[in-house]
């Protein structure tokens, strides 16, 4: 994914402070994150917000039964790719997309 990257793109998590800019950066952070998660892997669904691109997350239960709502992540597209990456991790927003806090199976 970091290919699709601009070469300055933000990666943000707003209302938290943390802030990623440039490949290297986001690619450090989502290398970083391996470490907590384990096993557990995302699952996304695709939406759209105000237009662009955007996926609600899910991470999976230990167990691989099903998926519990983690954020939503919108894309902001600069051409060809990705010039910023907006993760909202409060999990009302899922609702707000018609998306359910729990994926099954």
């Amino acid at each position: 994914m970091v290919e699709l990257l601009t070469d300055d793109a933000w990666f943000t998590m707003p209302p938290a402070t943390l802030e990623f800019q440039g490949r290297a950066a986001i690619a450090g952070f989502l290398r970083d994150i391996q470490g907590w998660r384990g096993a557990r892997r995302y699952r996304l669904v695709p939406v759209r917000a105000n237009g662009q691109p955007a996926f609600g997350c899910y991470l999976s239960a230990a167990s691989g039964s099903g998926a519990s709502g983690h954020g939503v992540l919108v894309l902001t597209l600069e051409g060809d790719r990705i010039s910023a990456l907006t993760r909202f991790p409060d999990n009302a927003n899922l609702a707000r997309f018609g998306l359910p806090l729990v994926l099954a199976g």
